[in-house]
């Protein structure tokens, strides 16, 4: 059954607007190439602390796969991963798995 993930991240003060435009530019197009299905990105729309995306998976298997595709490579490894620091307190990130109702138009 499809779900997807709800993840919610605590930026830095004064880092949201380049935490997003790492998101717009860099992270959400190299995970959608990876083949990520991304369904929303949002900003808080009064706290500048916090960021909200979300992410659509077949199952735990495609999950599974494409976590690896993703945070297995070089570039993630090596370049993403590196920089996120200094925008986002890692220790704070929130990650809920959601399932659509029956009469969701998230089917």
């Amino acid at each position: 059954m499809a779900f997807y993930e709800l993840r919610q991240y605590k930026i830095l003060p004064g880092k949201m607007d380049d935490w997003v435009r790492m998101m717009e530019d860099e992270i959400i197009p190299f995970q959608v190439a990876q083949g990520m299905v991304i369904t929303g990105s949002y900003r808080h729309e009064e706290d500048e602390t916090v960021y909200i995306w979300m992410r659509r998976f077949e199952s735990e298997e495609h999950r599974k796969k494409l976590y690896a595709a993703v945070y297995e490579s070089d570039f993630w490894k090596n370049d993403i991963a590196p920089r996120i620091p200094a925008l986002m307190d890692r220790s704070a990130i929130d990650v809920k798995r959601i399932v659509p109702t029956a009469l969701s138009n998230a089917q």
